[in-house]
């Protein structure tokens, strides 16, 4: 995995795959057993050799905010600072707190802020030294959704502005999705793919990158020629050519956005469950073979559980794999 400067990557996966670790180990808190972690082109961990965590220039925003209770905010902020005045360092301090929008809130203590405050005086306490890298552990993880998601486009367009690469850790797939440049997708200690968001969704490199982003259904599928698949939901033409031979047993993905609604549509099925999101409604159709998919429709078609509705299949990009 290479991350190009000035860009923001986030690492993706469910809980204990490993994504903490990897980056306690790029800030040199871990060691590595094998392989070898570039800074800047220089090796700073390798078997045998860490370089120590102060002389890699990066920052770290910890999941907890890790703020010192007995120190203001603007101490703080400027608790990592070395080789500066007095003077300087509060300047500093006071250029951080306007950076992150907390003007007037030095001489506060980090008991009398919300959780969104701290989270700021955290990144900003991490950006003061002038790092070249900040790394992010599920910084948002603690805050209700509409802080998480409203805080996560301030922080990147805060790394952005000062051009600093920024590494986040999450398994928050639209929290990944909407500030990372490019994602990994880890499980069991290892990178699955290492991709855009686009290419993770469309283009998933195995079942388990499949199956963990996005939602869909995968059903049983047998190749009649290098881009048509029979399904128990009738035949599917995509925009690829299989290299497998015809014949092969495969199992097909289909995702919400490749089930399109069409009153006039051939292919019907029994709304099971809907989970309404605002612009688009989500439904669980039950087909009359009993296959179920899901579909997203537009929130002014509303059904009720139980209803036949009329589909048919879009599925432009076709996810397959063999079984």
């Amino acid at each position: 995995m290479r991350v190009r400067k000035g860009s923001l990557v986030c690492l993706l996966g469910p809980s204990g795959c490993g994504k903490t670790t990897t980056l306690r180990a790029i800030a040199g808190f871990e060691p590595v057993a094998s392989g070898e972690i570039r800074l800047r082109g220089e090796i700073v961990s390798a078997s045998g050799i860490t370089l120590a965590p102060e002389r890699r220039r990066v920052g770290m925003v910890f999941q907890d905010y890790a703020l010192f209770p007995h120190l203001s905010v603007i101490d703080n902020i400027i608790f990592g600072v070395h080789n500066r005045s007095f003077a300087k360092r509060r300047q500093i301090g006071a250029e951080m707190l306007e950076l992150v929008g907390l003007a007037g809130y030095a001489e506060r203590y980090p008991h009398e802020l919300s959780g969104g405050q701290q989270q700021r005086v955290a990144l900003a306490r991490a950006l003061a030294p002038r790092p070249d890298l900040i790394l992010l552990d599920e910084p948002f993880s603690s805050l209700d959704v509409d802080l998480r998601q409203r805080l996560a486009y301030e922080v990147y367009d805060i790394l952005k502005s000062q051009g600093i690469t920024g590494v986040l850790v999450t398994h928050d797939q639209q929290e990944a999705f909407a500030m990372g440049e490019y994602v990994g997708v880890m499980q069991d200690g290892q990178l699955f793919q290492w991709d855009t968001p686009y290419n993770l969704y469309h283009e998933p490199a195995n079942r388990f990158v499949a199956n963990f982003i996005g939602q869909g259904r995968f059903l049983h599928a047998t190749l009649l020629s290098p881009d048509t698949l029979e399904t128990g939901a009738g035949v599917i033409r995509g925009n690829r050519a299989f290299l497998w031979p015809p014949g092969t047993r495969l199992d097909v993905l289909l995702r919400p956005d490749d089930i399109v609604p069409d009153s006039r549509g051939t292919l019907q099925g029994t709304v099971t469950k809907k989970a309404f999101k605002g612009a688009e409604t989500l439904y669980t159709l039950r087909l009359d073979n009993g296959i179920e998919l899901l579909s997203l429709f537009p929130s002014h078609l509303d059904h009720s559980v139980g209803d036949r509705v009329g589909i048919r299949i879009e599925a432009e990009h076709l996810v397959a794999f063999t079984v």
